[in-house]
């Protein structure tokens, strides 16, 4: 779909959806429409069951952080419509507190998707069944997709075989036997790498030869 037919899909979105789908734009071929986040539901089931759309084949649902922001995310879903051949992207502001209306009662393969965004983003969606971490350890602390969140920590989660339970330990991060000699490609070790004992060692030449 080229982009006029694009912009005439966003503007034909906005007018029918007034309060819920508050503007729209188009880029690199691909429309998105910007939305207000508590009336997802809503724009989600017109561009389902609206023939002008028919998005009815659900893609993905994310999040994107911004910390510097009061509502720091940006709640992200993307669908696709047979009937148009095309995709669209549909976007929604959130903070740490808002409550996310759950969309599987429209597309119930949102749902890992939804427990996904909670688990590493901390986006929290109402109504859904099972709303518990998806990817993450039970009692893990923290969302790790977070821009803010530490990329080292103190602790690390492993399975004791011997106790047969999940146990935390402090984290040890134990470097290999490795020399790092950072010489040149095209200077010689001046140590014997591995395999080099295999190579049969060539006579030295005779002098005046």
């Amino acid at each position: 779909m080229d982009d006029t037919r694009l912009e005439t899909l966003g503007q034909t979105i906005v007018d029918a959806l007034p309060g819920a789908a508050v503007g729209y734009s188009v880029a690199f071929n691909q429309l998105t429409i910007s939305v207000e986040i508590a009336k997802i539901v809503e724009v989600m089931r017109f561009l389902r069951d609206d023939p002008r759309c028919r998005f009815v084949s659900f893609v993905d649902a994310t999040a994107v952080d911004y910390p510097a922001r009061a509502e720091r995310f940006d709640v992200v879903y993307h669908l696709m419509s047979p009937t148009l051949n095309t995709r669209i992207r549909v976007k929604g502001v959130a903070g740490e507190t808002t409550q996310v209306p759950s969309i599987i009662d429209v597309f119930p393969g949102a749902d890992w998707f939804e427990r996904e965004a909670y688990d590493l983003y901390g986006v929290i969606f109402t109504g859904h069944p099972d709303m518990r971490r998806l990817l993450t350890d039970y009692g893990f602390d923290g969302h790790p997709l977070r821009k803010d969140f530490p990329t080292t920590g103190f602790l690390e989660v492993r399975y004791d075989d011997a106790q047969k339970r999940v146990v935390y330990e402090p984290v040890q991060l134990n470097q290999e036997f490795r020399r790092f000699d950072f010489l040149s490609p095209w200077e010689g070790a001046d140590y014997l790498l591995p395999g080099d004992e295999k190579a049969e060692a060539k006579p030295a030449p005779k002098a005046g030869s």
